[in-house]
């Protein structure tokens, strides 16, 4: 499904197929014509994969203005490379929610306004219009962890915003959707295992996971993909985090002094784990890996050594088997649970950084 060409000689890279049972549909909600309001894309158990509509991976260029914004490069030259990437997913029957954070810690993303009376007089100019937001940078003298510490609490309350406008679906209440959709809402009424909710998230997302699971117990438990810790308060650590935890690490991106940080919030809880999975990279965990080229791939440090396939096969299925122990599924996900120990190949527990003291020279 993705493409993209150098002189006479095409190359295809694309996410690979699902494994799961079905194929997935999706649907974006946006609630209130405010940035104040919800953005979540929602994800769902199709059963009749005719219906589907195949979502764009990319469906805006201000996306890769904002992507190129956040790797520092020109902007026409970030839109050419990733102009060609699309995404195609199918997965287990669960419902799912990706949000678009709002904090200004993402490379891009929107919400809807309402234009003035003399803007939406024309009929061909509609009256709500995207109103773009982001990735903020560090200004002169800045601390960054208290700038990412805000981003992060704002990030958790947005994730608690979405759970309930979720569960409110779910109870059958009306929900007013901004966006242009004829997605029948309704009939997700009843889908959502009310006691079995999980939060998930990489990097910035894996820290976004720790401070919702401190402050949302309808979370029964976490999974974080390669966690950058810096965003978390201090408070998390002193009170700790009750729910069960994952952290799934790469080989490549980790270090002491993050390490470290995570070991002092998992502590001698047993419901708390740490993975490794070696020959892997930061973006071993997103879809980047999958949709680049070599020589993008070298550029951006998107593949690690190990088979991109292999190392998100080894997260998924890790995943799955913690969720199945902690939210009690009825699956057969448990043929997995080496991995959440560390056993198997490409696969460690704990770490690979050396965290002990420096011994005095």
């Amino acid at each position: 499904m993705e493409m993209w060409s150098t002189g006479s000689t095409e190359r295809f890279y694309k996410i690979p197929e699902g494994k799961g049972p079905h194929s997935v549909g999706c649907t974006d909600l946006m609630t209130e014509d405010a940035v104040e309001g919800s953005f979540l894309r929602l994800y769902y158990p199709a059963y009749d994969a005719t219906d589907i509509e195949e979502a764009r991976w990319i469906p805006d260029k201000e996306y890769y203005q904002g992507l190129s914004d956040f790797l520092n490069m020109y902007r026409a030259v970030g839109q050419r490379l990733f102009h060609y990437y699309v995404a195609k997913r199918n997965a287990s029957p669960e419902i799912t929610s990706s949000w678009y954070y709002r904090d200004e810690s993402a490379s891009a993303t929107y919400y809807c306004k309402r234009r003035s009376v003399s803007e939406s007089q024309e009929e061909s100019t509609p009256n709500m219009e995207k109103e773009w937001i982001y990735y903020r940078k560090l200004k002169t003298g800045e601390e960054e962890r208290c700038l990412r510490h805000k981003q992060v609490q704002q990030r958790a309350q947005e994730c608690i915003k979405a759970l309930n406008l979720i569960l409110k679906i779910n109870s059958g209440e009306e929900v007013t959707n901004v966006l242009h959709s004829d997605f029948d809402w309704s009939s997700l009424e009843d889908s959502v295992d009310t006691s079995r909710i999980a939060v998930m998230g990489h990097s910035f997302g894996g820290a976004t996971v720790i401070e919702s699971l401190s402050k949302e117990i309808r979370f029964r438990c976490g999974i974080a993909l390669d966690v950058w810790m810096l965003p978390v308060g201090d408070d998390i650590y002193q009170n700790s985090i009750q729910q069960p935890l994952l952290f799934i690490n790469s080989e490549k991106f980790q270090w002491a002094e993050n390490i470290l940080k995570i070991k002092k919030l998992i502590s001698n809880d047993t419901n708390k784990k740490m993975i490794t999975i070696k020959g892997s990279v930061h973006q071993s965990f997103p879809d980047f890996t999958f949709v680049s080229g070599g020589i993008i791939a070298r550029f951006f440090k998107l593949k690690g050594e190990i088979d991109p396939n292999e190392a998100i096969d080894i997260s998924n299925h890790a995943s799955l088997a913690f969720l199945q122990k902690h939210l009690s599924l009825k699956k057969d996900f448990d043929r997995w649970d080496s991995l959440v120990d560390g056993i198997g190949p490409n696969v460690i527990p704990g770490t690979n950084i050396d965290t002990s003291p420096a011994e005095p020279e």
